[in-house]
């Protein structure tokens, strides 16, 4: 007979068991290898309940608690099955509540996330490559979430929540609790199949935000934050069997018209006539899936007018602001082309084309194709732009450009590693160029420690004569550990060239080199505690002028941050800036209030953030900023106010209050 073990002892297989799964050590064996999902018998009724015999003879996966305590005894019990037939991918969910009053939906506006709901949903490793994933949602309220996740869920960037695609869901609330049915066509998943099989990888959970309670299958541990429930290489590996994903066509034409009437006097003088100019545009976007794996996707006379509109952003920075693509022609498996380089910095950046100085600029049309050939991630675009005009007049603000990009990218050495290149083309029909070409690996050292190295270089019109290579080139090493509990940190050797410039691309600076470093300790209380989790960060960030060798900016400070077990959090950043100005800083958009340079400003300011529990009718998030500000002070204020009446109507605001003084 087996010995019973203590509580004591339990309670130290699971550390122990967790720091194995986190540095690498263990790899639980139910995940790495696939279990069979279940062909459904029967036929299915959409309608949220599941309670069809086909359902009844799938088994439901084992939940366990993720918070507010690992490893915890759920509150409520939760049921969730996933099967499949010819054409569809089914998932059920079961969400008993013990008090049906206290389930919580805010909102009916599809891709409406935030963490003041409850939720139930699945993630999908289509290709089972442990770093990218599609994620499909619901709440009480029968909304859709779809979105797409990227680099392993790390980083600031990984989720774009712009992506769309087709399948249904059904939802029901009864005094049991409420119960909701997904189906997604395999038409809308990309994936590899071989010898009739389909690996994927998947997780699933269910919040239930009145209780900031998590339960999700497989069992994650928290050493990534609430962001581990979406990372691809913590997922449960599954396999399918004698399914195709088919090859549908979807065709969107479209057609806008209109008249403008200008009143003008006439010959005589004594009255105005109307003088009307009609106006019509026609055009046609097609796509088409060349494969399981390999969508096409085809543009004539692109319209954008449907875009949803960019958030304003109030900028106290001397950088660019970086705004999101939202247009939904770049957003089929967009993580393709990333080839990052910092928090907003790229080597492509799709907004480059059919945009210019917040100006739209027409595109006669192009071609877009991404997927998966054999072991490769390819990614090719081309698109040609018609020249950009000034209102009333025949004087062009920009030639004629075709923008063309290619990228191919691979598993290498394990299957957490990649390495791939890009290439970019910027033509003007005015002989101007831009070309670029990249190489980018990421590299798992061992457990959660990651090694990324970039190169990159650029070659423009503008170049008159050969310049050293590295003067248009960027390089970086960056290695992380990527964890939040315990030991983590971020550190960066970076140098850029003065004569660096991505045509195609996004960069904030040039001409820099940077060796920075963020070091992080996190803890989990414990059991007993009402803290959830402890995580204090020191940051050092320095940019030094390749030119005069000389420090030209320094950011350093301490970040701490704090979670409740209840899910308000409060986030204290008091920070140190060292800013040598070369250029003149314009405050004001009038250009009346600016920063003169040719001297080095040294200020202190401190950044505090809280987040109130967000299952409350009234929540919000506030910031607040005080201190110096070059050589003058700022307090700035910013309230994010959310007030859902009942899941009808719901009102948010975002209001921000700053004040700038200068001597």
């Amino acid at each position: 007979m087996r010995t019973p073990r203590s509580p004591w002892q339990r309670q130290w297989s699971r550390r122990l068991t967790g720091i194995l799964l986190a540095t690498g050590s263990l790899l639980p064996a139910q995940r790495e290898a696939p279990i069979p999902l279940q062909r459904l018998t029967g036929p299915i009724i959409l309608d949220g309940l599941s309670d069809e015999p086909a359902w009844e003879a799938v088994a439901p996966f084992p939940m366990t608690m993720f918070q507010p305590t690992y490893q915890g005894t759920p509150t409520e019990r939760t049921e969730i099955r996933v099967a499949y037939d010819d054409d569809y991918l089914y998932v059920a969910g079961r969400m008993f509540d013990s008090d049906p009053t206290g389930i919580v939906a805010t909102s009916f506006k599809r891709d409406q996330f935030g963490l003041s709901e409850d939720w139930f949903g699945i993630i999908l490793d289509t290709f089972d490559d442990n770093e990218n994933a599609l994620t499909f949602f619901t709440t009480p309220a029968g909304i859709r979430l779809d979105f797409t996740v990227s680099n392993d869920a790390t980083g600031d960037n990984w989720a774009n929540l712009s992506w769309n695609t087709f399948w249904d869901v059904a939802v029901t609330q009864n005094g049991d609790g409420w119960f909701a049915e997904l189906r997604i066509p395999f038409s809308s998943l990309r994936f590899q199949d071989e010898a009739d099989q389909v690996i994927m990888g998947l997780s699933t959970w269910r919040s239930i935000v009145r209780k900031n309670e998590f339960v999700s299958f497989p069992d994650v541990p928290p050493n990534w934050g609430f962001d581990g429930l979406f990372k691809p290489s913590q997922m449960q590996k599954v396999r399918l069997e004698g399914i195709a994903a088919g090859n549908p066509v979807y065709i969107t034409p479209y057609g806008l018209g209109g008249v403008s009437q200008v009143p003008v006097l006439n010959a005589p003088g004594t009255a105005y006539e109307l003088e009307g100019t009609p106006t019509g545009e026609v055009g046609l976007d097609l796509k088409y899936s060349l494969t399981s794996n390999l969508t096409l996707d085809l543009t004539v006379n692109t319209d954008f007018a449907q875009v949803e509109a960019d958030d304003q952003q109030v900028n106290l920075t001397r950088f660019s602001l970086f705004f999101p693509e939202k247009r939904l022609f770049f957003q089929e498996r967009a993580s393709i082309f990333d080839f990052n380089w910092g928090l907003t910095d790229r080597l492509f950046y799709s907004r480059r084309i059919g945009l210019h100085e917040g100006q739209a600029v027409p595109i006669y049309g192009g071609l877009r194709m991404v997927g998966r050939l054999g072991e490769w991630d390819v990614g090719l675009m081309d698109m040609q732009t018609a020249p950009l005009k000034e209102k009333g007049s025949d004087t062009i603000i920009l030639p004629s450009e075709n923008f063309g990009v290619l990228r191919l990218r691979r598993q290498v050495i394990n299957p957490y590693s990649y390495a791939g290149i890009l290439l970019t083309s910027r033509l003007g029909t005015d002989g101007g160029y831009s070309r670029a070409y990249g190489l980018d690996g990421i590299f798992r050292l061992f457990g959660d420690d990651y090694l990324t190295v970039n190169w990159a270089q650029t070659f423009d019109s503008e170049q008159t004569q050969p310049d050293p290579i590295l003067d248009h080139a960027m390089v970086r090493l960056n290695w992380e550990r990527r964890k939040q509990d315990g030991v983590g940190y971020d550190l960066t050797l970076m140098r850029m060239g003065p004569e660096f410039n991505p045509g195609m691309g996004f960069n904030t600076r040039d001409n820099y080199t940077r060796l920075s470093g963020i070091l992080s300790y996190g803890w989990l209380p414990g059991e007993t505690s009402r803290i959830y989790r402890h995580r204090i960060r020191p940051i050092a960030i320095p940019f030094i002028n390749n030119t005069t060798g000389k420090l030209e900016s320094n950011l350093w400070g301490l970040i701490w941050n704090m979670e409740t077990k209840a899910g308000s959090e409060l986030e204290v950043w008091p920070r140190f800036t060292y800013d040598a100005l070369t250029d003149t800083f314009f405050v004001s958009d009038d250009d009346q209030v600016y920063v003169p340079p040719g001297k080095i400003y040294r200020y202190y300011e401190t950044v505090a953030t809280y987040s109130t529990i967000p299952g409350k009718r009234l929540r919000g998030t506030f910031t607040l900023t005080v201190g110096r500000y070059y050589d003058g002070w700022r307090q700035s204020l910013a309230i994010l106010p959310s007030w859902t009446i009942s899941r009808y109507l719901n009102l948010r605001s975002f209001i921000e209050y700053n004040q700038v003084g200068f001597p």
